[in-house]
């Protein structure tokens, strides 16, 4: 019989169990008690129904676990869990198993006997495969597999058809290569995350999934949009950032339930005309591409209010982005922008306009009406002079101006009283001594250093 005595964990939660043995209780809270091993004492804790032995170093449980018949909830993340001992199976009333953060490499066939299961949580562990009796939890609302080291969901994935009421599948962060067409009969899946796998295609049956409102394509192989996708037209999150894009289709029009869209870090150099018929669009991010220009119909998307375009090709662009009047955030950093369009003072719900890092000689004086800007970053332009009109900014509290050409300030600068930062770093023609340049998180200060001088001169 194995020493224990030294354990103070194992003495700890011993202790505990006695405790709870006499009171009858029906919950039991062992976490965080770097415990390596479960007493088997704990098989006498027959009343329970809630057990947390979370943010332990437990390798293994013990036999004795299958004799709390009466569970619901077992939390057993952020432990060192090699392997689920068979008895597990005898917990038939548990309705959520989390078992995040571990080192399982497969699962005892027994947990085909969870039926009762709405929640499993199996993330970030080493599993290769799964039992074909994971198709026995047809109750199962949420199973989480992200971060393992899947290559292919079994073979048994018919199984899996009986899962109508799973709601959310998590397979990020794992290997896969492909998916099985019989992912299809997930009639119930609402959200479906894929990301950070091999994925080079999906296979037609994705479209049948028409409850999906979430898919997370992130960081796979496409080098095409997967047609399936524009059958899904309860989708409101589309993430396809990070993979090899070069167009989209035209019918991505049909996805007219769409409110966010991601395609970061692709290779897209120009967008469809059909992107106008996106009308439900709130965010569209197109950062890292190689977008030379945009269609006039993105003008449609009227009620778009975070549009990020950053380190595109972009010299110029269509007249009709005046129309975004719900715009509030707009990303147009590390471009080829020589100038702004006059219609860019249309945007009078815009709160934040980063135009970091392009080629803009000067703004036009009717900035002034983007009364609502909160933030101005203008760093790493070649500005030679700031309109007048920039203290109608009034509600402006961040103004980035590094690195330009500015050998002059408007003195009316001086009256953007909420200004809490500003950086005029690298305008050495500006003549201001350094320790006040430095002071950018002190706006005000630097304010009133201008201020003075003003009043001197």
């Amino acid at each position: 019989m194995p020493d224990h005595s030294n354990d103070h964990g194992y003495q700890k939660a011993l202790e505990a169990i006695e405790k709870a043995a006499k009171n009858n209780a029906t919950t039991l809270n062992l976490d965080g008690n770097d415990l390596m091993r479960l007493p088997a004492e704990i098989g006498k804790l027959t009343n329970l129904t809630n057990l947390d032995l979370s943010d332990n170093v437990l390798t293994s449980l013990p036999a004795e676990i299958g004799n709390l018949t009466n569970l619901t909830w077992l939390y057993l993340y952020n432990n060192s869990l090699t392997s689920l001992p068979a008895e597990i199976g005898n917990l038939t009333n548990l309705t959520g198993l989390y078992l995040l953060n571990n080192d399982l490499t497969s699962l005892p066939a027994e947990i085909g006997k969870l039926m009762n299961l709405t929640d499993l949580d199996l993330r970030n562990n080493d599993l290769t495969s799964l039992p074909a009796e994971i198709g026995k939890l047809t109750n199962l609302n949420w199973l989480g597999l992200d971060d393992n080291v899947l290559m292919s969901l079994p073979a048994e994935i018919e199984k899996l058809t009986k899962l109508t009421n799973l709601a959310n599948l998590g397979l990020s962060d794992n290997a896969l290569t492909s998916l099985p067409a019989e992912i299809g009969e997930l009639i119930g899946l609402e959200t479906l995350d894929l990301s950070n796998n091999n994925l080079a295609s999906l296979p037609a049956e994705i479209g049948k999934l028409t409850n999906l409102n979430w898919l997370g394509l992130e960081g796979n192989g496409l080098t095409s949009f997967p047609r399936e996708i524009v059958q899904l037209t309860g989708l409101e999150t589309l993430d396809l950032r990070d993979n090899a894009l070069t167009s989209l289709p035209i019918d991505i029009g049909k996805l007219t339930g769409l409110e966010r869209l991601k395609l970061d870090g692709n290779d897209l150099t120009s967008l469809p005309a059909e992107i106008g018929e996106l009308t439900g669009l709130e965010r569209l991010d197109l950062e890292g591409n190689g977008l030379i220009s945009l269609p006039d119909q993105i003008g449609k998307l009227t009620n778009l209010t975070w549009l990020v375009l950053t380190n595109n090709k972009l010299t110029s662009f269509s007249a009709e982005i005046g129309n975004l009047t719900s715009l509030q955030v707009l990303y147009l950093d590390s471009n080829g922008l020589t100038s702004l369009p006059d219609q860019i003072v249309k945007l009078t719900s815009l709160k934040t306009l980063v135009l970091t890092n392009n080629s803009l000689t000067s703004l036009p004086a009717q900035i002034g009406k983007l009364t609502g800007l909160e933030t101005l970053n203008l760093d790493g332009n070649i500005l030679t002079s700031l309109p007048a009109e920039i203290a109608k900014l009034t509600s402006l509290q961040v103004l980035g101006l590094s690195n330009n050409r500015l050998s002059s300030l408007p003195v009316e600068i001086v009256q953007l009283t909420n200004l809490t930062w500003l950086d005029l770093r690298g305008n050495e023609a500006l003549g201001i001594p350094e320790e006040i340049l430095e002071k950018v998180g002190d706006a005000q200060e630097i304010l009133a250093y201008l201020k003075e001088r003003q009043t001197a001169g």
